[in-house]
C-alpha cells in the first residue's frame, strides 16, 4: 500500500502545483517570468519619483541647487553631484519605470575604451568597445577621449554592462550597430547612435568563449531580442536603415528615457508580430524623450504588452505618433503632442490594420496630455476605468513643466542630437577616466595594457535571490518521491506504469 500511497501523494501534489501555477498565471496575467505582476504599481512609482523631484526643486532655495535641479528624477539623482565623475556607478540607482532594475556594470570594474577601431568582429582588439562589451564579468565602460566608432558588424553585448559616454563625445555608427540578444542588465548612457546599416554573413564574437555565425541584421540602431532589464538613457538616435530602437521576442523590463530621436521613418518597434504571444509580457517605460525633426511614425509602434508613455515632447510626425496592433495597453500621461500642418495627420494614435469593432476594447488612455496644433488622441477600452484611475503617474499640472523635464533630452556635454558634423577622436578625455598607465591620455593602438580600471566591491554582479519556479518545485517533489521509494521500498518504482520512448 505504501508505494501506491506515494504515487497518489505525488500526483496529488503535482496537480495541486499545476493548478496553483495556472491560477497565478491567470490572476497576474503573467506571460514572461521577468515581467512585473502589477504594472500599475510601477507606473505609480514613476509618479512618486516625478512629483518628489518637482517638489524638491521648488522647495530648495539655495542658488546652486535650484539651478541644478530640473524636476527630472533621473537627472536630479546624479547631475547635482560635483564629483559625479568619481561616483559614476551611482547612475545605476537612478532609473525609473520598468527598466529601473537594470544593474548594468554596477559593482564591476571600469573598462576604459582607448581604441576606436573595429578591425575584427571575431577576435576583438583589447581596448576597443567590442572587446569590452563581450566580457563575462560586470563592467562599467567609459571612454578615454572623443571618438567615432565605425562598426564593421553587429556589436553584440554580454550581460551586466554599462556604456557610459559622459565626459566624451562618442558616436557609434556603421554596420549592424548595437545588439542585445538573450542578455540582461545593460545600461546604455550618453552616446550618439546613427547611420546604422545591415550587416552579417560573418562570424561575430559574443563572449570570450563563443563566436558564432551571424545572418543579416536589420540595421537597427539598438536591437533587443529576448532581452530584459535594459535602460537606454540620454542617447541621440537617427538615420538608421530599419528602426532606431526595436524590442522583440519577449523582451521586457525596459526603460527608454531622456533621449533625442530625429530624422527617421520607423522610429521604435515594440513587439515581434501580432501572433507572437510572449510579447504580451513586454513592459516598457518611455519617459522624458524628445521626438523631433524628420520623424514619420512609430513613436512607438506596439504589439501586445504594456507601454507607459510619460512626459515626452512629440514635436513632429508625418503619419502618426503612437500606433499598435494585437491589443497592446497604451498609457499616455503628461506628454505634449504637436501635430503637423497636414490636416490628415492630426491624430496621435493609429490602430494598424484593425477594425474599430476590435480595437474599441483595447486599453488606450490619455491622461493630462497637452494637444497642440489640432492634435488629438483617440482613447479606447478601459480608459476611464478604475484600472487606470489608480495608474495615474503624472498630475495634469506637471505637463506644464514639459520643457523643463525634456530640456536635456539627448546627449549631454555637446550637441544633444546627431545634426552636427562629427570628427574622429583626439580631443579631451573622459572625466574620471584613467588608462592603464594611470594617465588621461595614451595611444589608441590597442597595446598590451590593462584596460580594466578601478574595482568596486567584489567585481561580481550583486546576488539576487529569485523565488522558486513551478519547474523547480515539481523537480523537488520528484526527487523526494524517488528518494523515498528507493530508500524504503527497493523495487517499488516498478509499480509505476512504463513508457516506451
Amino acid at each position: 500500500m505504501l508505494p501506491q500511497t506515494s504515487i497518489l501523494l505525488f500526483f496529488s501534489l503535482f496537480f495541486l502545483s499545476l493548478s496553483s501555477f495556472i491560477s497565478s498565471t491567470i490572476l497576474f496575467n503573467l506571460t514572461l517570468p521577468h515581467q512585473h505582476p502589477y504594472p500599475e504599481a510601477v507606473v505609480q512609482q514613476v509618479q512618486r519619483s516625478i512629483n518628489a523631484s518637482i517638489s524638491r526643486r521648488r522647495q530648495l532655495l539655495a542658488p546652486g541647487q535650484s539651478q541644478c535641479l530640473t524636476g527630472n528624477p533621473i537627472d536630479d539623482c546624479w547631475r547635482c553631484d560635483p564629483d559625479w565623475a568619481a561616483n559614476r556607478q551611482r547612475l545605476a540607482d537612478c532609473g525609473i519605470g520598468f527598466g529601473r532594475g537594470a544593474l548594468g556594470g554596477k559593482g564591476g570594474r571600469f573598462y576604459v575604451v582607448t581604441d576606436s577601431s573595429d578591425r575584427d568582429a571575431a577576435n576583438p582588439t583589447p581596448g576597443t568597445l567590442r572587446h569590452a562589451v563581450i566580457q563575462d564579468e560586470p563592467l562599467w565602460i567609459i571612454f578615454q577621449s572623443n571618438m567615432v566608432i565605425k562598426l564593421r558588424h553587429e556589436l553584440i553585448f554580454n550581460s551586466y554592462k554599462t556604456i557610459d559616454g559622459r565626459g566624451a563625445r562618442v558616436h557609434i555608427t556603421g554596420n549592424g550597430c548595437i545588439t542585445l540578444q538573450y542578455v540582461s542588465h545593460v545600461i546604455i548612457h550618453n552616446v550618439h547612435v546613427h547611420d546604422c546599416s545591415p550587416s552579417g554573413h560573418t562570424i561575430v564574437r559574443s563572449s570570450p568563449s563563443h563566436a558564432g555565425w551571424r545572418g543579416t541584421s536589420d540595421g537597427d540602431g539598438i536591437s533587443l531580442f529576448t532581452a530584459r532589464n535594459i535602460w537606454i538613457d540620454h542617447c541621440a538616435l537617427s538615420r538608421c536603415k530599419d528602426g532606431l530602437i526595436d524590442a522583440i521576442m519577449g523582451s521586457t523590463a525596459i526603460t527608454i528615457s531622456n533621449s533625442y530621436f530625429s530624422h527617421h521613418d520607423e522610429v521604435m518597434l515594440l513587439g515581434h508580430n501580432d501572433k507572437y504571444l510572449l510579447d504580451s509580457g513586454m513592459q516598457v517605460t518611455i519617459a522624458f524623450n524628445h521626438f523631433g525633426e524628420g520623424l514619420v511614425q512609430r513613436m512607438p509602434r506596439c504589439r501586445r504588452g504594456y507601454i507607459h508613455v510619460v512626459n515626452n515632447d512629440f514635436t513632429q510626425w508625418e503619419m502618426y505618433a503612437i500606433g499598435g496592433s494585437a491589443r497592446p495597453t497604451i498609457n499616455s500621461q503628461g506628454n505634449r503632442y504637436t501635430a503637423p500642418t497636414d490636416p490628415n495627420a492630426k491624430e496621435v494614435t493609429k490602430r494598424v490594420e484593425t477594425d474599430e469593432g476590435e480595437w474599441s476594447g483595447w486599453n488606450w488612455r490619455t491622461d493630462g496630455d497637452i494637444m497642440v496644433n489640432g492634435a488629438f488622441f483617440v482613447p479606447s477600452g478601459e480608459g476611464l476605468s478604475m484600472q487606470y484611475a489608480k495608474a495615474s503617474s503624472v498630475e495634469p499640472k506637471s505637463v506644464g513643466l514639459i520643457d523643463q523635464l525634456t530640456a536635456n533630452a539627448g546627449v549631454l556635454g555637446g550637441p544633444r542630437d546627431n545634426s552636427v558634423s562629427i570628427s574622429y577622436g583626439g580631443e579631451g578625455s573622459a572625466a574620471g577616466a584613467t588608462t592603464a598607465n594611470g594617465g588621461g591620455g595614451g595611444s589608441n593602438d590597442g597595446g598590451d595594457g590593462d584596460y580594466f580600471g578601478m574595482i568596486f566591491g567584489s567585481g561580481a554582479a550583486p546576488t539576487r535571490l529569485s523565488p522558486p519556479t513551478t519547474t523547480t518545485i515539481l523537480l523537488s517533489l520528484l526527487i523526494i518521491l524517488f528518494l523515498y521509494t528507493t530508500t524504503n521500498h527497493g523495487g517499488s518504482l516498478s509499480l509505476l506504469p512504463s513508457f516506451s520512448l
